[in-house]
């Protein structure tokens, strides 16, 4: 019972698998995963992944604009609310901010950030962030536009655990790619040991970071299962654990696709205690 947190379906190189998506996703639910957040990097690609989610039940997709990706004209508020409405997102972003880059300057990041930020305020929608050395902003703009009641995710999270703590404290939870698998990411395996297993998610952000020991191939949302049984060996616990757990937090986190649960997660979760909303 995995859920694959954060994944580019629309992105994904089907030529490498026969050109289905119906065989990718085919494979990872062989591997028991059973849930699927197709994630959005420009407006424009919402339509896109809303048909893949109407296509496929257990397929659900978010709203927003990458801070890397330029876009003319920038998506004002309201812009990003319709998108996110007409299309049923079950989440703001990915939004954020990259510093490690100048492909888009940090003033408009900031400003493209802190949009998304309100949309996914007045929509009361978690949000989806990338950030990379810019931690003092991002925490800063979380804290002044944020509901910790609704709260959102760190994804492929490789900053600092004081970071992720100022975040968990304010509602957020912490995802978990790939990198955790590499031969040089001890602080990323040091993250996922010290992160609160309540606050703990899992993602591939497929087809990007394929984990050992697929490195250096084009990443499917399948290979989350090696993700969650680094992270329980480091952890020092069994994987059904840790995938039980990060399928709660997923479902505890993004409300609005905890319908959309397969019966069999909902009972399992439901005889476990971890009872879902919706």
């Amino acid at each position: 019972m995995f859920v694959d947190s954060h994944c580019h379906l629309d992105r994904l190189k089907l030529e490498e698998h026969g050109g289905s998506l119906d065989a990718v996703l085919d494979a990872a639910r062989a591997r028991h995963v059973h849930q699927f957040l197709a994630i959005a990097v420009t407006l424009d690609d919402v339509p896109e992944i809303s048909a893949i989610a109407r296509e496929h039940g257990d397929v659900v997709i978010s709203a927003g604009v990458h801070p890397l990706h330029q876009v003319d004209p920038e998506p004002s508020v309201e812009d990003i609310k319709k998108c996110a409405e007409r299309f049923g997102a079950v989440a703001i972003g990915e939004t954020g901010l990259d510093y490690h880059y100048e492909s888009v300057s940090r003033e408009l990041q900031y400003e493209r950030f802190t949009r998304h930020l309100i949309a996914a305020r007045e929509l009361e929608l978690p949000v989806i962030i990338h950030t990379r050395e810019a931690r003092e902003d991002t925490l800063a703009l979380i804290k002044e536009h944020t509901d910790p009641a609704v709260g959102g995710v760190l994804h492929c999270f490789t900053e600092d655990l004081d970071m992720a703590r100022v975040a968990v404290g304010h509602g957020f939870m912490v995802s978990i790619s790939g990198i955790v698998t590499f031969r040089n990411a001890e602080h990323v395996r040091e993250l996922a040991r010290a992160i609160p297993l309540d606050r703990l998610l899992i993602e591939t952000d497929s087809p990007y970071l394929a984990p050992v020991p697929y490195r250096g191939t084009s990443n499917v949302p399948g290979n989350v299962v090696e993700v969650a049984e680094c992270i329980a060996a480091e952890r020092g616990i069994t994987v059904d654990e840790l995938a039980m757990q990060t399928t709660a937090n997923f479902y505890r986190l993004f409300r609005a696709a905890a319908p959309e649960a397969p019966d069999n997660v909902r009972e399992a979760l439901a005889s476990s205690g971890m009872l879902i909303d919706g």
